[in-house]
């Protein structure tokens, strides 16, 4: 367990780094897209090297199979309906005065993270989003990917229980420390061009830091004397979580925001995961 609050506080920390950085540098959108790039090869890495092979071991191809696609469909389903609220929150694209590339982009439930951002901290603008449950959501829908991560890296950890900490369990740790950094550092450079202050930012990202420590403690705690393949679904489940997300979230927005230089930086982070898990 001490080894799991360790490993939770390590990669959460990324998102208390960000957020301080975020509030008070305005990156260019090419840095933040190479970061977001590198992060993608990463948590590729891990999830091709650590997660699902540690699941197939576990519980056979068919149940991690199984886990991996109701881990995808899960992250899919909410997130879908916490961006379908954020933008419900936002009202008709026509009422609201922003800008009008980010509200159309708010009309539906293809809203970005970091514009979900900006119109949902931003709780004085002319029919914005306003209230508790806008704000729950805006929290949820930036950390919901970060708590499949999370959970996996605590059930790692338990799955290797006997070995103690492995090369994988580090590699996959460094992949969550990897995209944590850059999704806080976005995150909190649109909060502050809603004129949130630096305070409210690092709030917010700290809690969710300590949101997704919780997640690596409970991903250890919680399934601890399960048999196998009950934990190769469960890390299956996890694996298709973050694999949703990046297909979703990470992999887009760095494609958007760092090309041409993308592909080279999510290479040289499958690189240097695959180093990690391999022990080399």
């Amino acid at each position: 367990m001490l080894s799991a609050a360790l490993f939770g506080v390590i990669g959460s920390s990324a998102l208390v780094l960000g957020g301080i950085l975020g509030s008070y540098w305005h990156p260019p959108r090419w840095v933040t897209g190479v970061l977001l790039a590198f992060a993608s090869g990463t948590l590729i890495s891990a999830l091709a090297f650590e997660l699902f092979p540690d699941a197939v071991e576990l519980a056979g191809v068919a149940p991690s199979a199984g886990g991996l696609f109701v881990g995808a469909a899960t992250f899919v389903v909410i997130n879908a309906w916490l961006d379908s609220r954020v933008a419900a929150g936002a009202g008709d694209p026509g009422e609201v005065a922003a800008p009008e590339r980010a509200a159309e982009s708010l009309a539906g439930a293809e809203a970005k993270q970091t514009e979900k951002l900006e119109h949902a901290a931003d709780g004085t603008r002319p029919g914005g989003p306003s209230g508790s449950a806008v704000g729950f959501a805006l929290l949820a829908a930036v950390t919901l990917d970060g708590v499949p991560e999370n959970t996996a890296l605590g059930v790692s950890l338990l799955a290797n229980a006997e070995a103690g900490i492995t090369a994988g369990s580090i590699a996959l740790l460094f992949a969550i420390f990897a995209s944590n950094f850059p999704e806080a550092l976005v995150g909190a450079v649109a909060m502050r061009a809603a004129d949130r202050s630096p305070g409210f930012a690092i709030g917010i990202w700290s809690a969710a830091a300590l949101l997704l420590t919780a997640a690596v403690i409970v991903g250890y705690g919680l399934l601890s004397g399960v048999d196998e393949t009950a934990l190769g679904f469960a890390l299956a489940f996890a694996g298709g979580a973050v694999l949703a997300s990046l297909a979703d979230t990470l992999m887009p927005e760095a494609f958007e925001r760092g090309r041409p230089a993308s592909a080279l930086a999510t290479a040289v982070g499958f690189l240097i995961s695959f180093v990690l898990a391999e022990g080399l």
